[in-house]
């Protein structure tokens, strides 16, 4: 019922688009289609299902906040510890998340309602984006 839905929320970083369809998140920006989505996830025990973490990251990955990892599969990743966003989360337990506008435009907040299913208030203001680190087997890298 809900895994079919979009919602309009305010994400641990910024306001975003949420959902399990990634289909529908890819028409309602616009964006091309083989470009990866980050997958929210609720806790580490729902991450193991995507993605195996290299041994000598998982204390960070565990300890991080509003950090994004790209794992060695290519697929991004980012466990949620903000209190109002983990309420959606722990019903859904994983979700793609984007920023809430069109691909490569600012915030327009009568777009965002409009293509959205399901608006969770109260949205807040933009806020600094996640800091993305990508893990190799025995690497590290800072892309933001």
């Amino acid at each position: 019922m809900l895994e079919d839905k979009v919602f309009l929320t305010q994400t641990d970083t910024t306001i975003g688009f949420v959902s399990q369809n990634a289909d529908k998140l890819t028409a309602i920006k616009q964006r091309p289609p083989h470009k990866h989505y980050i997958t929210a996830v609720n806790s580490l025990q729902t991450l193991k299902r995507f993605s195996r973490v290299p041994t000598l990251y998982k204390n960070k990955v565990r300890r991080s906040e509003k950090t994004t990892f790209i794992m060695p599969n290519g697929h991004s990743y980012r466990v949620i510890k903000d209190k109002h966003h983990l309420l959606l989360l722990n019903r859904l337990k994983w979700v793609y998340t984007t920023s809430a506008n069109l691909s490569g435009k600012n915030y327009d907040e009568t777009f965002a309602k409009e293509m959205v299913d399901i608006i969770i208030e109260p949205l807040q203001s933009n806020t600094q984006a996640s800091k993305i680190y990508k893990l190799g087997r025995y690497s590290i890298k800072r892309i933001r």
